[in-house]
């Protein structure tokens, strides 16, 4: 289980973001095209992304809520030839929903954003304080995800408090 402190914000300031990422000597990854399809799931999300730079089965536990939220997360990387999967879970629980997105990955030790654009939805930033090794206090990664959404200029009146999938289903409505 991965602990995880992250925010989610709408974003007409990408630009930005990115410079001042690149000028705080952020890792950057890459540019993932990302395909999350959503199952039915009674408990939690589950979710297999699948991309180019990541490929992870994801189930996790999270309070809607607008700031900093934590999340409980479990991990599964499949094989690079697992292509059977999505259609083993699609046949046991049903697709939800499926996002479809463009996404920047970057890290400054143990804290990962992503400059997102989201088919449908628009431009958004997310920022992760992860503790993967149990390195961290829940306090500690709130106050990282609180030093980063100042440095990034991020206003509370921008958070979001849902999923990406959430904000979809909400269009189909």
């Amino acid at each position: 289980m991965i602990n995880i402190i992250e925010i989610k914000a709408k974003s007409s300031q990408s630009d930005e973001i990115r410079g001042k990422l690149q000028n705080k000597k952020a890792i950057f990854k890459g540019i993932d095209h990302q395909i999350d399809t959503y199952f039915n799931c009674p408990n939690g999300r589950l979710k297999l992304r699948q991309g180019n730079i990541e490929t992870t089965l994801i189930h996790y536990n999270r309070a809607n809520q607008s700031g900093p939220k934590n999340s409980q997360v479990s991990l599964h990387k499949p094989k690079s030839d697992d292509s059977n999967l999505n259609t083993v879970l699609s046949n046991a629980y049903g697709i939800k929903v499926i996002v479809d997105k463009k996404r920047e990955i970057y890290f400054i030790e143990n804290v990962k954003f992503h400059i997102d654009t989201v088919q449908g939805l628009g431009d958004f930033v997310e920022i992760e304080a992860i503790d993967e090794k149990g390195e961290f206090t829940l306090e500690q990664l709130q106050s990282q995800c609180n030093f980063y959404m100042k440095f990034l200029n991020i206003q509370d009146k921008d958070l979001i408090e849902v999923s990406y999938s959430d904000m979809i289903l909400e269009l189909k409505d």
